[in-house]
């Protein structure tokens, strides 16, 4: 069972709140970015991911805390984080300059890969208006105290976006748990944003800092080895009992560490090809492990988004079943799910989601 204290969803206007960055994703389809010469458009960001899942698969209220530059890139993001369901009235508008010399939106050219080439990622996200928020600019008090949110979900790819993005997240973090709101936190490590800050160093340094006021941590292997610092010997892409047991130890470290973590979580994953992965998932809770249902050989059309629509599996349930064992298997479940679909966001359903998690298979529903 789990631990976690919440507040009732009639204190509260949201039941799940994300800050973090959302850029626009340009998506080539099946060819590659160096060769397109059309792109289909969507948004994602992954703390957002996380809160848009909640909100379209499961019917969360939920809102998003970001910043956008004023200009048709920003209301074109606007107008998918709508359709959505997720509420805007906490982004903030920053007045675009003409030319985006001081702000400006994130995009991002992404591939989804397939057999023997990897998904692969082009971010164009420099000196956007997310990335340049900083402590004072967000009312807390309003948003958790006045509007009442239950839970806060963000992550290490903004904190990794600036030293004043980081700031905010603790900011954040201790306003949410003065006010009993949980927080939730993906370490999401991502090289290429932390190479010209510090790196792995830095990368450790803010997430051991941001740690501290987490209850639920989340992430995938090399997730905790890089933002974390937690070795693991032997493991290679293949999903293994040593693999498992692996994990097992580097999270009864993690929580030694940090016994403010009520809840952790990893997903697992086997890689084969682009498109065939092993996949699977572990929770740990009141000092017992779970394991969601182990799905090898899952064929997958775009793993990118995959682990933030786990973790918004898993958080709902353990808002609505208060029991790690269920919510684990909802998180790899509708991860498996959202993984089949093109984008960054969930396409799935919760009766989907439910199907699989009790054990039903791919046969058509008529």
């Amino acid at each position: 069972m789990s631990s976690l204290q919440l507040r009732t969803s009639d204190s509260c206007k949201y039941d799940c709140v994300s800050l973090g960055e959302i850029m626009l994703r340009l998506d080539p389809g099946e060819g590659r970015t160096r060769t397109a010469r059309s792109f289909t458009a969507w948004e994602g960001g992954g703390e957002y991911n996380v809160s848009r899942g909640l909100r379209r698969c499961f019917g969360f209220k939920t809102a998003v805390v970001t910043a956008l530059a004023d200009n048709e890139v920003g209301r074109l993001i606007e107008d998918f984080i709508i359709q959505g369901g997720v509420a805007t009235e906490f982004i903030n508008w920053v007045p675009y300059d003409g030319i985006g010399r001081s702000t400006r939106n994130g995009l991002n050219f992404t591939e989804r890969g397939f057999g023997i080439r990897g998904a692969k990622g082009v971010p164009d996200r420099g000196n956007t208006a997310a990335s340049q928020m900083r402590p004072g600019d967000v009312n807390w008090d309003t948003l958790f105290q006045k509007e009442g949110v239950r839970w806060l979900h963000t992550g290490g790819i903004f904190a990794a976006l600036s030293v004043t993005a980081a700031d905010l997240v603790i900011e954040a973090a201790k306003a949410a748990k003065a006010a009993g709101t949980i927080v939730s936190y993906d370490l999401n490590y991502r090289p290429s944003l932390w190479k010209d800050i510090g790196g792995i160093k830095k990368a450790q340094e803010i997430n051991r800092e941001i740690a501290q006021y987490v209850d639920v941590m989340i992430g995938n292997e090399e997730d905790f080895t890089a933002s974390l610092g937690y070795e693991i010997e032997g493991v290679d892409d293949t999903l293994s009992n040593l693999k498992t047991d692996s994990f097992k130890t580097m999270i009864r470290r993690a929580v030694a560490d940090y016994p403010n973590f009520r809840i952790v979580a990893t997903t697992l994953r086997g890689v084969k090809t682009a498109t065939v992965n092993d996949w699977g998932a572990i929770c740990w809770a009141d000092g017992s492990f779970y394991e969601a249902t182990h799905r090898p050989d899952l064929e997958i059309l775009d793993r990118v988004g995959g682990g933030d629509s786990f973790a918004s599996g898993l958080i709902y349930g353990l808002i609505t079943k208060g029991d790690a064992a269920q919510a684990v298997e909802y998180g790899a479940a509708h991860g498996a799910l959202a993984m089949t679909t093109p984008g960054d966001t969930s396409m799935a359903t919760l009766s989907e989601v439910e199907k699989l998690v009790a054990g039903g298979s791919a046969r058509v529903d008529r």
